[in-house]
Protein backbone atom coordinates (compact mmCIF):
# COMPACT_ATOMS: atom_id res chain seq x y z
CA UNK A 1 0.00 0.00 0.00
CA UNK A 2 1.42 3.20 -0.98
CA UNK A 3 1.33 5.80 2.09
CA UNK A 4 1.94 8.88 1.11
CA UNK A 5 0.19 11.49 -1.19
CA UNK A 6 1.84 13.90 -3.45
CA UNK A 7 1.22 12.65 -7.06
CA UNK A 8 -2.15 15.63 -7.76
CA UNK A 9 -4.79 16.12 -10.08
CA UNK A 10 -6.21 19.56 -9.07
CA UNK A 11 -9.79 19.93 -8.63
CA UNK A 12 -11.12 23.23 -9.33
CA UNK A 13 -8.54 25.22 -8.73
CA UNK A 14 -6.08 26.72 -11.29
CA UNK A 15 -2.85 24.92 -11.90
CA UNK A 16 0.32 25.93 -10.33
CA UNK A 17 4.05 24.74 -10.87
CA UNK A 18 5.25 22.73 -8.18
CA UNK A 19 8.32 25.36 -7.08
CA UNK A 20 7.81 24.20 -3.55
CA UNK A 21 6.87 21.30 -1.32
CA UNK A 22 4.31 21.27 1.23
CA UNK A 23 6.21 19.86 4.70
CA UNK A 24 3.01 20.54 7.16
CA UNK A 25 1.29 18.42 4.94
CA UNK A 26 3.01 15.18 5.39
CA UNK A 27 0.77 12.13 6.17
CA UNK A 28 1.74 8.94 7.01
CA UNK A 29 -0.17 5.97 7.22
CA UNK A 30 1.14 4.57 9.88
CA UNK A 31 2.38 6.85 13.27
CA UNK A 32 3.70 3.68 14.94
CA UNK A 33 6.59 3.06 12.21
CA UNK A 34 8.12 6.06 10.29
CA UNK A 35 9.59 4.55 8.16
CA UNK A 36 6.80 1.77 6.77
CA UNK A 37 5.05 5.68 6.00
CA UNK A 38 5.59 7.05 2.71
CA UNK A 39 5.27 10.88 2.27
CA UNK A 40 3.05 13.42 0.71
CA UNK A 41 6.10 15.70 -0.71
CA UNK A 42 9.60 15.12 -1.12
CA UNK A 43 11.77 16.66 0.51
CA UNK A 44 14.44 17.47 -2.47
CA UNK A 45 13.69 20.92 -5.20
CA UNK A 46 10.65 19.85 -6.78
CA UNK A 47 10.41 20.83 -10.49
CA UNK A 48 8.05 22.87 -12.25
CA UNK A 49 5.47 20.72 -14.24
CA UNK A 50 4.02 23.05 -17.23
CA UNK A 51 0.43 22.91 -18.37
CA UNK A 52 -0.99 21.12 -15.27
CA UNK A 53 -4.31 19.55 -15.83
CA UNK A 54 -6.90 19.97 -13.85
CA UNK A 55 -10.04 18.16 -13.16
CA UNK A 56 -13.46 19.36 -14.34
CA UNK A 57 -15.17 18.99 -11.02
CA UNK A 58 -16.44 21.82 -8.48
CA UNK A 59 12.16 3.16 -13.04
CA UNK A 60 14.41 2.44 -15.74
CA UNK A 61 13.67 -1.17 -16.90
CA UNK A 62 17.21 -3.18 -17.16
CA UNK A 63 17.16 -6.05 -19.04
CA UNK A 64 19.99 -8.69 -19.47
CA UNK A 65 21.03 -11.24 -22.15
CA UNK A 66 19.62 -14.84 -20.55
CA UNK A 67 18.62 -18.26 -21.49
CA UNK A 68 16.61 -17.92 -24.82
CA UNK A 69 13.90 -19.56 -26.41
CA UNK A 70 13.42 -20.29 -30.32
CA UNK A 71 12.26 -17.56 -32.19
CA UNK A 72 8.73 -17.05 -33.01
CA UNK A 73 7.26 -19.14 -35.23
CA UNK A 74 5.24 -17.44 -38.20
CA UNK A 75 2.61 -19.72 -38.44
CA UNK A 76 1.63 -19.20 -34.70
CA UNK A 77 -0.30 -17.07 -32.21
CA UNK A 78 0.68 -15.94 -28.46
CA UNK A 79 -1.59 -16.98 -25.64
CA UNK A 80 -1.36 -14.93 -22.36
CA UNK A 81 -2.84 -16.88 -19.40
CA UNK A 82 -3.20 -14.90 -16.46
CA UNK A 83 -4.03 -15.29 -12.43
CA UNK A 84 -3.70 -13.12 -9.65
CA UNK A 85 -3.39 -13.66 -6.10
CA UNK A 86 -3.93 -10.98 -3.26
CA UNK A 87 -3.95 -10.08 0.57
CA UNK A 88 -4.91 -6.96 2.57
CA UNK A 89 -2.55 -6.13 5.63
CA UNK A 90 -3.32 -7.72 8.83
CA UNK A 91 -5.55 -10.85 7.31
CA UNK A 92 -4.71 -14.41 7.12
CA UNK A 93 -3.92 -15.44 3.57
CA UNK A 94 -5.24 -18.23 2.18
CA UNK A 95 -4.65 -19.44 -1.44
CA UNK A 96 -7.96 -21.21 -2.42
CA UNK A 97 -9.80 -18.07 -1.82
CA UNK A 98 -7.21 -15.14 -2.58
CA UNK A 99 -6.75 -16.19 -6.04
CA UNK A 100 -8.43 -14.76 -9.25
CA UNK A 101 -8.30 -17.09 -12.69
CA UNK A 102 -8.51 -14.90 -15.27
CA UNK A 103 -11.42 -16.50 -18.77
CA UNK A 104 -10.26 -13.79 -22.16
CA UNK A 105 -13.76 -14.34 -22.87
CA UNK A 106 -16.13 -12.95 -19.82
CA UNK A 107 -17.18 -10.07 -20.42
CA UNK A 108 -15.97 -6.95 -18.01
CA UNK A 109 -18.87 -5.02 -17.01
CA UNK A 110 -18.88 -1.65 -16.59
CA UNK A 111 -18.45 0.29 -13.74
CA UNK A 112 -21.16 1.69 -12.24
CA UNK A 113 -22.35 4.39 -9.49
CA UNK A 114 -21.90 3.33 -5.80
CA UNK A 115 -20.48 0.17 -6.61
CA UNK A 116 -20.21 -2.08 -3.55
CA UNK A 117 -17.13 -2.02 -1.81
CA UNK A 118 -18.28 -6.04 -0.80
CA UNK A 119 -17.44 -6.63 -4.39
CA UNK A 120 -13.68 -6.23 -4.27
CA UNK A 121 -11.34 -8.62 -3.62
CA UNK A 122 -9.96 -8.87 -0.33
CA UNK A 123 -6.85 -7.08 -1.02
CA UNK A 124 -6.68 -4.13 1.08
CA UNK A 125 -6.16 -0.80 -0.63
CA UNK A 126 -3.55 -2.35 -3.54
CA UNK A 127 -6.17 -3.41 -6.74
CA UNK A 128 -5.72 -4.89 -10.10
CA UNK A 129 -7.39 -5.82 -13.22
CA UNK A 130 -7.31 -8.04 -16.26
CA UNK A 131 -9.30 -7.19 -19.44
CA UNK A 132 -9.65 -8.25 -23.25
CA UNK A 133 -8.00 -5.39 -25.10
CA UNK A 134 -9.84 -4.16 -28.11
CA UNK A 135 -12.46 -6.75 -27.33
CA UNK A 136 -9.84 -9.15 -28.83
CA UNK A 137 -9.90 -12.34 -27.03
CA UNK A 138 -5.56 -12.87 -27.50
CA UNK A 139 -4.91 -9.17 -26.39
CA UNK A 140 -4.50 -8.42 -23.14
CA UNK A 141 -4.08 -5.54 -20.88
CA UNK A 142 -3.69 -5.76 -16.99
CA UNK A 143 -2.61 -3.66 -14.38
CA UNK A 144 -1.91 -3.30 -10.44
CA UNK A 145 -2.78 0.31 -8.25
CA UNK A 146 -1.59 0.28 -4.74
CA UNK A 147 -3.84 3.16 -2.79
CA UNK A 148 -1.90 5.57 -0.57
CA UNK A 149 -2.45 4.82 2.75
CA UNK A 150 -1.78 8.66 4.00
CA UNK A 151 -5.45 9.33 3.00
CA UNK A 152 -6.58 8.21 6.37
CA UNK A 153 -5.14 11.06 8.15
CA UNK A 154 -8.10 13.40 5.88
CA UNK A 155 -11.00 10.43 6.95
CA UNK A 156 -10.42 9.29 2.92
CA UNK A 157 -10.74 5.50 2.27
CA UNK A 158 -7.31 5.22 -0.16
CA UNK A 159 -8.93 1.52 -1.48
CA UNK A 160 -12.04 3.67 -3.08
CA UNK A 161 -9.63 5.82 -5.58
CA UNK A 162 -7.13 2.14 -6.40
CA UNK A 163 -10.12 0.14 -6.96
CA UNK A 164 -12.13 2.53 -9.23
CA UNK A 165 -9.43 3.67 -11.32
CA UNK A 166 -8.26 -0.51 -12.30
CA UNK A 167 -12.47 -0.38 -12.99
CA UNK A 168 -12.14 2.33 -15.34
CA UNK A 169 -8.83 1.38 -16.96
CA UNK A 170 -11.04 -2.26 -17.18
CA UNK A 171 -13.50 -1.10 -19.14
CA UNK A 172 -11.36 1.46 -20.99
CA UNK A 173 -9.22 -0.99 -22.55
CA UNK A 174 -12.37 -3.65 -23.69
CA UNK A 175 -13.86 -0.90 -25.24
CA UNK A 176 -11.28 0.36 -27.40
CA UNK A 177 -11.30 -0.16 -31.16
CA UNK A 178 -8.67 -1.43 -32.86
CA UNK A 179 -6.44 1.25 -35.15
CA UNK A 180 -3.94 1.08 -37.93
CA UNK A 181 -0.80 0.85 -37.23
CA UNK A 182 0.98 3.72 -34.32
CA UNK A 183 -2.35 4.55 -33.59
CA UNK A 184 -3.41 1.58 -31.26
CA UNK A 185 -4.24 2.45 -27.46
CA UNK A 186 -1.23 2.68 -25.35
CA UNK A 187 -0.40 1.80 -21.69
CA UNK A 188 0.55 5.35 -20.98
CA UNK A 189 -2.61 6.12 -22.81
CA UNK A 190 -4.73 3.85 -20.84
CA UNK A 191 -3.26 5.37 -17.37
CA UNK A 192 -4.77 8.32 -18.53
CA UNK A 193 -8.14 7.35 -19.44
CA UNK A 194 -8.60 5.70 -15.82
CA UNK A 195 -7.26 8.52 -13.97
CA UNK A 196 -9.09 10.86 -15.51
CA UNK A 197 -12.37 8.73 -15.59
CA UNK A 198 -11.69 8.72 -11.77
CA UNK A 199 -11.39 12.80 -11.98
CA UNK A 200 -14.82 13.15 -13.29
CA UNK A 201 -16.11 10.29 -10.41
CA UNK A 202 -18.27 12.18 -7.77
CA UNK A 203 -18.24 9.92 -5.89
CA UNK A 204 -14.23 9.74 -5.27
CA UNK A 205 -14.01 13.23 -3.53
CA UNK A 206 -9.87 12.63 -2.21
CA UNK A 207 -7.33 9.98 -2.87
CA UNK A 208 -4.30 8.80 -4.86
CA UNK A 209 -2.30 5.52 -6.00
CA UNK A 210 0.82 4.58 -7.67
CA UNK A 211 0.06 2.72 -10.58
CA UNK A 212 1.87 0.09 -13.53
CA UNK A 213 -0.15 -0.70 -16.45
CA UNK A 214 0.62 -3.78 -19.04
CA UNK A 215 -0.59 -3.91 -22.66
CA UNK A 216 -0.15 -7.76 -24.41
CA UNK A 217 -0.63 -7.69 -28.41
CA UNK A 218 -0.96 -10.70 -30.38
CA UNK A 219 2.35 -10.23 -31.77
CA UNK A 220 4.18 -11.20 -28.49
CA UNK A 221 5.20 -7.62 -27.63
CA UNK A 222 4.18 -6.26 -24.05
CA UNK A 223 4.11 -2.48 -23.52
CA UNK A 224 4.06 -1.31 -19.87
CA UNK A 225 3.60 2.31 -18.25
CA UNK A 226 5.13 2.23 -14.75
CA UNK A 227 4.18 5.06 -12.62
CA UNK A 228 5.60 4.59 -8.71
CA UNK A 229 7.31 1.61 -6.84
CA UNK A 230 4.48 -1.00 -7.84
CA UNK A 231 6.74 -3.03 -10.98
CA UNK A 232 7.30 -5.76 -13.07
CA UNK A 233 9.56 -8.81 -13.87
CA UNK A 234 10.35 -10.48 -16.60
CA UNK A 235 11.41 -14.28 -16.28
CA UNK A 236 12.86 -16.46 -18.86
CA UNK A 237 14.08 -19.61 -18.52
CA UNK A 238 15.85 -19.48 -15.15
CA UNK A 239 17.21 -16.20 -15.43
CA UNK A 240 16.01 -12.43 -14.85
CA UNK A 241 15.35 -10.60 -18.90
CA UNK A 242 14.18 -7.29 -17.41
CA UNK A 243 12.74 -5.89 -14.35
CA UNK A 244 11.41 -2.27 -13.44
CA UNK A 245 12.86 0.37 -11.25
CA UNK A 246 10.85 2.46 -8.35
CA UNK A 247 10.38 5.86 -9.71
CA UNK A 248 10.74 7.50 -6.38
CA UNK A 249 11.37 11.61 -5.19
CA UNK A 250 12.76 10.26 -2.24
CA UNK A 251 13.17 7.29 -0.02
CA UNK A 252 9.23 5.69 0.11
CA UNK A 253 8.32 9.00 -1.63
CA UNK A 254 6.67 7.08 -4.79
CA UNK A 255 5.38 8.82 -7.84
CA UNK A 256 1.48 8.80 -7.80
CA UNK A 257 -1.71 10.11 -9.32
CA UNK A 258 -4.59 11.80 -6.67
CA UNK A 259 -7.17 13.69 -6.12
CA UNK A 260 -7.07 16.68 -3.80
CA UNK A 261 -9.94 18.92 -2.72
CA UNK A 262 -9.75 22.32 -2.95
CA UNK A 263 -9.80 22.98 0.72
CA UNK A 264 -6.63 20.84 0.90
CA UNK A 265 -4.80 23.16 -1.32
CA UNK A 266 -5.76 26.21 -0.19
CA UNK A 267 -4.05 24.68 3.16
CA UNK A 268 -1.09 24.16 1.18
CA UNK A 269 -1.23 27.14 -0.09
CA UNK A 270 -1.54 28.92 3.19
CA UNK A 271 1.79 27.19 4.19
CA UNK A 272 3.46 28.57 1.52
CA UNK A 273 3.47 25.23 -0.35
CA UNK A 274 2.31 23.01 -2.98
CA UNK A 275 1.56 19.38 -3.54
CA UNK A 276 3.83 17.42 -5.85
CA UNK A 277 1.86 16.97 -9.35
CA UNK A 278 2.63 13.61 -10.87
CA UNK A 279 0.59 12.71 -14.14
CA UNK A 280 0.31 9.57 -16.00
CA UNK A 281 2.77 11.05 -18.98
CA UNK A 282 5.36 11.01 -16.19
CA UNK A 283 5.01 7.18 -16.40
CA UNK A 284 7.95 5.71 -17.72
CA UNK A 285 7.71 3.06 -20.67
CA UNK A 286 9.05 0.34 -21.57
CA UNK A 287 8.23 -2.59 -24.88
CA UNK A 288 9.81 -6.11 -24.93
CA UNK A 289 9.63 -9.10 -27.36
CA UNK A 290 8.07 -11.81 -25.48
CA UNK A 291 9.12 -15.76 -25.84
CA UNK A 292 7.23 -19.04 -25.43
CA UNK A 293 7.74 -19.69 -21.66
CA UNK A 294 8.06 -16.25 -20.36
CA UNK A 295 6.85 -15.33 -16.90
CA UNK A 296 5.85 -11.78 -15.72
CA UNK A 297 5.02 -10.91 -12.69
CA UNK A 298 3.11 -7.40 -11.78
CA UNK A 299 2.82 -6.27 -8.36
CA UNK A 300 2.49 -3.98 -5.50
CA UNK A 301 5.31 -2.75 -3.59
CA UNK A 302 4.22 -5.34 -0.94
CA UNK A 303 5.62 -7.32 -2.58
CA UNK A 304 8.84 -5.94 -3.77
CA UNK A 305 9.33 -4.38 -0.31
CA UNK A 306 9.21 -8.31 1.27
CA UNK A 307 11.17 -10.05 -1.38
CA UNK A 308 14.27 -9.20 -3.96
CA UNK A 309 13.90 -10.67 -7.68
CA UNK A 310 16.09 -13.38 -7.18
CA UNK A 311 13.18 -14.68 -4.59
CA UNK A 312 11.25 -14.46 -7.28
CA UNK A 313 12.75 -16.17 -9.87
CA UNK A 314 13.57 -19.58 -7.62
CA UNK A 315 9.94 -19.22 -6.21
CA UNK A 316 8.75 -19.15 -10.41
CA UNK A 317 11.64 -21.89 -11.32
CA UNK A 318 10.76 -24.72 -8.52
CA UNK A 319 6.96 -23.97 -9.61
CA UNK A 320 7.63 -24.42 -13.17
CA UNK A 321 10.15 -27.15 -13.03
CA UNK A 322 8.19 -29.12 -10.76
CA UNK A 323 5.33 -29.01 -13.26
CA UNK A 324 7.90 -29.84 -16.23
CA UNK A 325 6.86 -26.51 -17.90
CA UNK A 326 11.06 -25.62 -17.14
CA UNK A 327 12.92 -28.51 -17.34
CA UNK A 328 16.50 -29.19 -17.50
CA UNK A 329 18.18 -30.80 -20.52
CA UNK A 330 21.84 -31.64 -22.30
CA UNK A 331 20.66 -28.30 -24.35
CA UNK A 332 20.41 -26.36 -20.94
CA UNK A 333 16.46 -24.93 -19.33
CA UNK A 334 14.38 -25.81 -22.19
CA UNK A 335 10.23 -24.87 -22.25
CA UNK A 336 7.91 -27.50 -22.68
CA UNK A 337 6.58 -27.37 -26.46
CA UNK A 338 2.51 -27.13 -25.63
CA UNK A 339 2.09 -25.37 -22.42
CA UNK A 340 -2.10 -25.87 -22.47
CA UNK A 341 -1.86 -28.91 -20.24
CA UNK A 342 -0.48 -26.80 -17.00
CA UNK A 343 -2.40 -23.24 -17.82
CA UNK A 344 -6.04 -24.58 -19.53
CA UNK A 345 -8.83 -23.35 -17.28
CA UNK A 346 -10.53 -26.26 -16.32
CA UNK A 347 -14.94 -26.64 -17.26
CA UNK A 348 -17.57 -26.95 -14.83
CA UNK A 349 -15.10 -27.40 -11.71
CA UNK A 350 -16.59 -26.04 -8.77
CA UNK A 351 -14.02 -24.24 -6.47
CA UNK A 352 -12.06 -24.02 -10.07
CA UNK A 353 -8.81 -25.92 -10.22
CA UNK A 354 -5.59 -24.78 -9.73
CA UNK A 355 -3.62 -23.58 -13.19
CA UNK A 356 0.58 -23.25 -13.46
CA UNK A 357 0.05 -19.56 -13.61
CA UNK A 358 -2.53 -19.09 -10.39
CA UNK A 359 -0.09 -21.63 -8.26
CA UNK A 360 2.94 -19.15 -9.56
CA UNK A 361 0.78 -16.87 -8.41
CA UNK A 362 -0.32 -18.17 -4.64
CA UNK A 363 3.16 -19.52 -3.94
CA UNK A 364 4.63 -15.69 -4.58
CA UNK A 365 1.93 -13.81 -2.70
CA UNK A 366 2.43 -16.49 0.21
CA UNK A 367 5.99 -16.07 0.24
CA UNK A 368 5.88 -12.65 0.28
CA UNK A 369 2.99 -12.42 2.61
CA UNK A 370 5.70 -14.83 5.05
CA UNK A 371 8.49 -12.43 4.53
CA UNK A 372 6.58 -9.36 5.63
CA UNK A 373 6.12 -10.58 8.73
CA UNK A 374 9.64 -12.12 9.81
CA UNK A 375 11.46 -10.12 12.46
CA UNK A 376 14.59 -11.67 11.76
CA UNK A 377 15.31 -11.76 7.94
CA UNK A 378 16.19 -8.80 6.07
CA UNK A 379 14.19 -7.84 3.06
CA UNK A 380 14.50 -5.08 0.48
CA UNK A 381 12.89 -2.47 2.48
CA UNK A 382 15.00 -3.09 5.35
CA UNK A 383 18.38 -2.80 3.50
CA UNK A 384 16.71 0.62 1.98
CA UNK A 385 15.94 1.86 5.63
CA UNK A 386 19.83 1.51 6.33
CA UNK A 387 21.21 2.97 2.84
CA UNK A 388 19.27 6.31 3.62
CA UNK A 389 18.66 5.88 7.58
CA UNK A 390 22.22 4.04 8.59
CA UNK A 391 21.89 4.61 12.20
CA UNK A 392 18.18 3.68 12.28
CA UNK A 393 17.32 0.27 13.41
CA UNK A 394 14.96 -1.46 11.08
CA UNK A 395 14.61 -5.49 10.72
CA UNK A 396 12.62 -8.09 9.21
CA UNK A 397 9.96 -7.33 6.37
CA UNK A 398 7.32 -4.67 6.20
CA UNK A 399 3.30 -5.82 6.36
CA UNK A 400 1.60 -4.28 3.76
CA UNK A 401 -1.35 -4.93 0.85
CA UNK A 402 0.23 -7.99 -1.46
CA UNK A 403 -1.53 -8.16 -5.25
CA UNK A 404 0.34 -9.93 -7.49
CA UNK A 405 -0.75 -10.23 -11.47
CA UNK A 406 1.26 -12.70 -13.13
CA UNK A 407 1.19 -13.80 -16.58
CA UNK A 408 2.57 -16.95 -18.79
CA UNK A 409 3.30 -16.52 -22.15
CA UNK A 410 2.50 -19.27 -24.30
CA UNK A 411 3.22 -19.25 -28.14
CA UNK A 412 0.69 -22.05 -30.05
CA UNK A 413 -0.15 -23.13 -33.40
CA UNK A 414 -2.75 -20.77 -35.12
CA UNK A 415 -5.48 -22.19 -36.32
CA UNK A 416 -5.22 -23.01 -39.84
CA UNK A 417 -7.59 -21.33 -42.51
CA UNK A 418 -10.83 -22.45 -44.05
CA UNK A 419 -10.47 -22.63 -47.65
CA UNK A 420 -13.07 -21.02 -49.72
Amino acid sequence: MAVTHGAVRVLSLPSRPTSTLLRAMNKTKDSSASFSSRSTTAPLPASPKANTTTCPRSSSTRTRSGYSTAASQPNSKFVYNVAASYIAKGRQYDPSTHVFQFNPYNRVQPPKAGRGKASRPESGQDAFFVSRLDGVPGEVALGVADGVGGWMDSGVDPADFSHAFCDYMAAAAAEAKPGPPGKQLTARQLMQKGYEAVCHDGSIKAGGSTAIVGLLAATGMLEVANLGDSGFILLRLNGVHAFSEPQTHAFNTPYQLSVVPPSMLLRAAAFGGAQLMDQPRDAEVTRHRLRHGDVLVFASDGLWDNLFNQDVLRIVSRTMAGAGAWASTDRGVQVAPDLRPYTQLGEGNNPPQPTLQSMIATEIVSAAKAASMNRKLDGPFAKEVKKYYPHEVWRGGKEDDICTVVVLVSEEEAPAKAKL
